[in-house]
């Protein structure tokens, strides 16, 4: 047994080592083609939505107060200090089964010059069935002025049933098994500009699960998943931490990104005494480019690539904190698929979307994807084994300040295809 400690521990260092330089490497790489690039004439990395004229373009906004009859306010000053708000309730189906009520605002706003300053975000999505189901999440993107600091956070406090299949392929679709548990995360990063885009600095994060609890014909979720960590009788686990942060960042709105790159790199530690059950650590890796074809910064016209690699570096890993579809940092990977489909300690995902205008004032336009993933577990090796899901969406401006759509999104892969609502671009 000491042996096979010992050689665990040696491969999930070599591991840790071999994903470090993988990620030094790319984020040197990237940063090294955009200075390049910036130094060209001419060239700029982000067509600016403060040089977009907005006049020319039509959102859900000017509609209504074209009904109203309301005239327009006067622009923005040229310190940009504007605030733009959106605003959606709608149903639809969630996780786990069953109809839920979701109110979805968005808040894009200046710290700042916005000459000098990136726009911010806070997302705020309620949601409830009425049944004792709930989420209060809240995330947030803040750019300080002339961005010298970037402040990033997510909280949430969920009750939070869902289905599972196990790790990996360990379980087909029909033998998914429903867990029920209440969440609270508490995620605040701080990260101090070093360069131009170039973004480090530390964070804390803490998962915590209470009254966890699956059963289905008699068989636990420790039984289940065959993993002892996180599943067993206790119905709790907790993992709390610190992470060190690496950010690469030349878009000018996160909301939706007309052109440029975001490589972002977290390695995150949760030793025992700031409370984790068990000392355990991981790594994540996110890389997105955004390749315009029109120089037009009124229109749409463009291809957006992501890729992100996120692996746990021990074994003593909570189930529920094991990277996992669609648990990425925004909860927005794997259309196509139903959230928790693939698990394991490794897990790599790709995904490719086109973005069109359908009308000349922007009201309109679509979008077509696809994307792939590839997980370790049973029955499933990472960067062998594949699913891959595609589909299409419509948009619809809702406030073309922000540039803030209302996406309506359709995905399907092998056992599984459904609708995703929501404000603002999956990535």
């Amino acid at each position: 047994m000491g042996q096979a400690y010992m050689k665990n521990r040696h491969l999930s260092m070599s591991n840790f080592i071999l994903c470090v330089k993988l990620a030094l490497f790319l984020l040197i790489f990237i940063t090294s083609i955009c200075t390049a690039l910036a130094q060209r004439p001419g060239y700029e990395l982000e067509p600016s939505r403060s040089k977009a004229d907005t006049t020319k373009q039509k959102d859900l906004i000017d509609i209504g107060k074209d009904i109203l009859n309301i005239e327009p306010p006067k622009g923005p000053d040229s310190s940009g200090k504007s605030l733009y708000f959106s605003f959606l309730p709608f149903s639809t189906t969630v996780p786990g089964g069953g109809q839920a009520l979701i109110t979805s605002t968005t808040a894009g706003f200046y710290t700042g010059n916005r000459q000098t300053t990136h726009m911010s975000r806070v997302t705020f999505t309620p949601y409830t069935n009425f049944k004792g189901r709930f989420g209060l999440p809240i995330r947030s993107y803040i750019w300080l002025r002339n961005n010298e600091w970037v402040i990033i956070g997510d909280t949430r406090l969920m009750k939070y049933p869902q289905y599972t299949w196990g790790l990996g392929k360990q379980h087909v679709d029909e033998e998914k098994l429903l867990v029920d548990y209440t969440y609270f995360r508490f995620y605040q990063h701080a990260l101090r500009k070093i360069n131009e885009s170039m973004f480090a600095g530390i964070g804390y994060n803490l998962d915590y699960r209470v009254n966890i609890d699956a059963e289905k014909d008699g068989v636990l979720l420790s039984d289940y998943t065959a993993y002892p960590y996180g599943t067993s009788d206790f119905g709790r686990s907790l993992s709390s931490g610190l992470s060190f942060n690496i950010l690469y960042d030349t878009r000018s709105n996160s909301i939706n990104p007309m052109d440029g790159y975001y490589a972002y790199f977290q390695y995150r530690i949760n030793p025992k005494f700031l409370g984790s059950d068990n000392n355990w650590s991981s790594i994540y890796l996110d890389l997105r480019k955004y390749l315009r074809f029109t120089q037009d910064p009124n229109r749409q016209n463009m291809l957006g690539i992501w890729g992100y690699y996120w692996s746990v570096l021990n074994r003593k890993v909570p189930y529920l904190d094991l990277p996992s579809i669609g648990w990425d940092v925004y909860n927005r990977s794997g259309r196509g698929f139903d959230q928790n489909r693939f698990r394991g300690r490794h897990l790599f995902y790709l995904e490719a979307e086109y973005r069109r205008d359908i009308t000349n004032n922007g009201l309109l336009g679509f979008v077509v994807f696809t994307n792939a993933n590839t997980v370790s577990g049973p029955k499933s090796q990472i960067f062998k084994d594949w699913n891959q899901a595609y589909g299409g969406g419509l948009r619809l401006k809702f406030n073309k300040g922000s540039g803030t759509n209302i996406a309506i999104d359709y995905g399907r892969s092998k056992g599984f295809s459904g609708f995703q609502i929501g404000l603002d671009e999956v990535f």
